[in-house]
């Protein structure tokens, strides 16, 4: 069974959709459905890191741009997004999550991605 732990991008609220100039984008996850996943799949060590690199594409495009990561999960994996380097319109914004688990010896890594489309406004 999985378990919907996220990402859940916030970008940079749960309502605002319309970028014009800088905007932080940032994402959460749930950590208690965390564990369980990891647990579910037979993870059981300590998450030792987390990763977030941003993406973003203009819809329809199939090249994704990084935007820049963040592993500052006390500030919810913000990077920052000038958006005056793209054209106006709709945009999809990707949030992928890397876990990283100790495991005895090595390190384990899950991942999860979430999409938001979001209009740019130059």
């Amino acid at each position: 069974m999985s378990y919907e732990w996220g990402p859940h991008v916030i970008v940079p609220s749960e309502t605002l959709r319309s970028f014009s100039g800088r905007t932080q984008l940032r994402e959460s996850l749930d950590d208690d459905l965390l564990r369980k996943d990891l647990d579910s799949i037979g993870l059981s060590g300590p998450v030792v890191r987390i990763l977030n690199p941003w993406y973003v594409r203009k819809v329809g495009d199939q090249t994704w741009i990084k935007v820049g990561e963040s592993s500052d999960r006390s500030s919810n994996f913000p990077v920052s997004w000038d958006t005056t380097a793209f054209s106006s319109g709709s945009y999809e914004v990707l949030g992928l999550m890397h876990v990283f688990v100790k495991e005895g010896d090595h390190e384990r890594v899950i991942a999860r991605q979430n999409i938001v489309e979001v209009e740019v406004k130059n």
